[in-house]
């Protein structure tokens, strides 16, 4: 044996309460996401550093209903522009500082809350405390499929030209 090294104890004990059942959309009777943004841009990225913040944060409005609340918690300082605040409509970016993003989703999510995280331990806390959980792939599925469930702004296409704006028959 290596000096130091000790036997992995047991972790909890299984408890089928606590069994997620699959059959069902996870949004379903939520009112507030809850986001480990450090894992998701670490997941969402192709490369070995994350994809920026900024990036998720439409995305991620784009694929939730807008009746839900989107909180993303991110390790580290903010970045210039993103500190603790609302972003875009429902959605609030917070950033650790110096505790971790793990730290910070322990601390606000309640029950009823999804929260979005890869990490176990946080997993099996969040749920004895009567919250939801999912992994990040399971948003990063949601993303990839890219079907917007919130309203956006604008038409689908613009408004036909007419008058002086209107291409000459010669111009095409």
């Amino acid at each position: 044996m290596l000096p130091g090294w000790q036997r992995p104890t047991a972790g909890p004990p299984y408890d089928p309460a606590m069994t997620r059942h699959r059959h069902r959309d996870p949004f379903t009777g939520v009112h507030r996401v809850l986001i480990d943004g450090s894992n998701l841009a670490y997941a969402a990225s192709r490369g070995p550093s994350p994809l920026p913040q900024t990036a998720l944060i439409g995305r991620l409005r784009a694929i939730i209903p807008p009746a839900i609340l989107v909180e993303i918690a991110f390790d580290g300082p903010a970045e210039p522009g993103l500190r603790n605040t609302r972003i875009a409509s429902g959605v609030t970016v917070r950033h650790a500082g110096h505790r971790t993003a793990d730290d910070l989703l322990l601390d606000a999510a309640m029950p009823g809350d999804l929260v979005v995280t890869n990490d176990r331990e946080l997993r099996i806390a969040l749920e004895r405390r009567g919250a939801t959980t999912e992994r990040t792939d399971w948003l990063l599925a949601r993303l990839a499929r890219g079907k917007a469930v919130s309203p956006s702004i604008g038409n689908r296409r613009p408004p036909p030209r007419t008058g002086r704006d209107a291409p000459d028959v010669d111009d095409r």
